[in-house]
């Protein structure tokens, strides 16, 4: 029987692992992120606590701390965990749930959930509203629009970065409130200024640099954004916020009903 000679491999390029150290590589930050996440998953951290130094978890798992990067980079895609400039990865534990099913502020949400919201002012402008703000807000040409930047917190460990612009009628008095006030939509009520409906619209956007700096994350990262338009019972427009959450830090959840729904109205009709 003929035997087929042996072929020759091709040399390997300058530098280049051999596949099989490829593999074990991607086997070992694997395993790592897969024992960690099921650490935290288990409580073995808390919520808000903090993991083991790179180096210490390289030691721990006898890898290198390039394997513990790659560990660490893919509990931060699955929401487990965030990096904060100057700090260890923290620990950001299960999603709270906010439901659609009702219209809460962020601080009574915060509150029903058993947080403590907190909220600080990093800045706020009145300038002439742009086409976009204009249409949302339904202003006349020329129109200025009050604009506010806040870190949300909850319970101390900052979650989101809030931006609302409000017509003027209502800047006008979120423009007197303390930089550290907690609730803008208290202090509104107390004014007559009611928050009734709002359209959501929620999307994952990459962070930019205020993003960064607010939320110590890292530029150009997932965030969780919810645009949102309020109207008071007039249907007159109060506000457009967009609020970015870092990953893991808050989940959504709607309630739907075929009652209500256009196609149910429509075939009640025709009976």
């Amino acid at each position: 029987m003929a035997v087929e000679p042996e072929r020759p491999q091709a040399p390997s390029a300058p530098g280049a692992r051999p596949a099989a150290e490829d593999r074990a590589a991607g086997a070992l930050y694997r395993k790592v992120a897969a024992d960690l996440r099921e650490a935290i998953t288990t409580g073995a951290y808390g919520e808000a606590g903090r993991l083991p130094a790179e180096g210490a978890l390289a030691e721990q798992y006898g890898v290198s701390r390039g394997t513990v990067r790659q560990a660490l980079a893919v509990l931060r895609s699955d929401g487990l965990v965030t990096s904060r400039r100057g700090t260890r990865r923290v620990v950001l534990g299960t999603a709270r749930v906010q439901s659609f099913s009702e219209l809460l502020s962020f601080t009574h949400w915060a509150y029903s959930m058993g947080e403590e919201p907190g909220g600080i002012l990093d800045s706020l402008v009145r300038r002439p509203a742009d086409a976009a703000e204009r249409d949302q807000l339904r202003l006349e040409p020329g129109a200025d629009v009050y604009v506010t930047v806040r870190l949300r917190t909850l319970s101390g460990t900052p979650v989101m970065v809030e931006r609302t612009v409000y017509p003027p009628r209502v800047g006008e008095i979120v423009a007197q409130l303390p930089a550290d006030v907690v609730s803008h939509t208290e202090v509104l009520r107390e004014h007559g200024i009611l928050f009734t409906d709002a359209d959501h619209t929620i999307d994952i956007v990459a962070a930019n640099a205020e993003d960064a700096r607010l939320l110590g994350c890292r530029r150009g990262g997932p965030l969780l954004r919810e645009r949102r338009r309020t109207t008071d019972p007039t249907g007159t427009p109060v506000e457009w916020s967009q609020d970015r959450y870092l990953p893991g830090t808050v989940a959504f959840s709607i309630h739907n009903s075929l009652a209500t729904s256009a196609l149910s109205r429509h075939a009640r009709e025709s009976d």
